[in-house]
């Protein structure tokens, strides 16, 4: 038993399917492009509250496009396969 521990984790290294991957890389794609974030103001019983967050990536400040950015990830995350399509021509992508 105690060589399924290193096993599992070896395992998670490995490729992902392609979807998953282009899933996953989409969000870094967003964040190359532009810091993302949300500002919340609100009162309650308990008094006013407030909340901020901002996410921003090394890739936004060094000025890499989010479509190398995207296929990039992809080709990583997935072993090797590009994305089944370009990053601007996904009905999802909000750039």
């Amino acid at each position: 038993m105690r060589w399924l521990a290193p096993l599992l984790l070896l395992a998670a290294c490995g490729p992902i399917p392609l979807e998953d991957a282009e899933r996953a890389c989409l969000r870094r794609a967003e964040l190359a492009e532009r810091p993302r974030g949300h500002i919340a103001i609100g009162t309650g019983t308990l008094g006013t509250y407030t909340d901020l967050e901002v996410s921003a990536s090394s890739d936004y400040f060094m000025g890499r496009d989010p479509a190398a950015v995207y296929n990039a990830c992809v080709y990583q995350k997935s072993g090797g396969e590009m994305p089944s399509r370009p990053l601007y021509d996904r009905p999802d992508w909000r750039g």
